[in-house]
């Protein structure tokens, strides 16, 4: 399997308070080459955390993400990362913030030509001169897309990265990243909190539930592509995945309300 998450779980400890809190356990995902898998779930069920550990920002309380059978322990450029902010350095126009990654592993000029490639794939080859604050919030995520994908990553990893858009723009690069992945067949793990995007653009989508987190199911999408809201077969997915996260969402609630009251004694 090209992208194993294996009996993961993940607790933060407080020293100083003498506490932890589980934020999920026993994960297990496979992820095969050239595949498109989101991953859904309410807030607190820690998608954007199990993320981070595949990219080699946090590590695993327990369990082990493999990639090519080699375990994840750190950070490396064959996993790119696109942030639900884009991250991007002010102080750089756009040509220069997709090359800013490549110092030291390609030359300007192969740098450059990756740049102008992947900017013109993004559709923004005549802003490459611009800088960050002269574009839209859909033009800086499109920059950070690039970048990247400029790095020749192996997985590409997104963290709700249309989350901050408008609902038009969010479906306009909706539909940009679709085409992105198509033409380029790299692997995308894709945290969201919308069931209609998961559905739109995945092969599968991992539910979790949370308290702790954990996967509840796996769906697998099987649904001719480019896929429309009304189609019934999308609305039949959507409708399986709201009743699951729906039980999930009043678990959460319940407990919230549990702990107001008992605090308000």
């Amino acid at each position: 399997m090209f992208l194993e998450v294996n009996h993961v779980g993940k607790t933060f400890t407080d020293q100083e308070k003498q506490s932890s809190f589980e934020v999920f356990s026993d994960i297990d995902i496979e992820v095969s080459e050239n595949e498109f898998v989101s991953i859904l779930g309410p807030s607190g069920c820690g998608k954007s955390t199990l993320l981070s550990m595949v990219a080699g920002l946090e590590r695993a309380t327990n369990g082990s993400i493999l990639l090519e059978g080699k375990e994840i322990t750190q950070a490396g450029r064959e996993r790119g990362m696109v942030f639900q902010q884009p991250s991007l350095f002010p102080w750089l126009n756009v040509q220069d913030n997709v090359t800013f990654p490549l110092k030291g592993v390609a030359n300007k000029n192969e740098a450059n030509e990756r740049a102008e490639h992947f900017l013109k794939m993004v559709h923004l080859s005549r802003f490459k001169n611009s800088y960050i604050y002269e574009l839209s919030g859909g033009m800086q995520q499109r920059v950070a897309i690039a970048r990247a994908l400029a790095m020749n990553p192996k997985v590409l990893l997104m963290d709700e990265p249309f989350g901050a858009l408008d609902e038009q723009t969010r479906h306009i690069l909706q539909d940009e990243l679709m085409k992105i992945w198509q033409e380029t067949q790299k692997t995308i793990l894709f945290v969201t909190h919308s069931i209609q995007e998961a559905i739109k653009l995945s092969d599968r989508v991992v539910v979790m539930g949370t308290r702790p987190g954990r996967v509840i199911a796996d769906f697998p999408i099987d649904i001719p592509r480019p896929r429309r809201r009304d189609d019934q077969a999308v609305i039949d997915i959507e409708t399986k995945v709201m009743n699951l996260l729906e039980d999930e969402i009043k678990k959460v609630l319940e407990e919230e309300l549990s702990n107001e009251i008992q605090y308000s004694r």
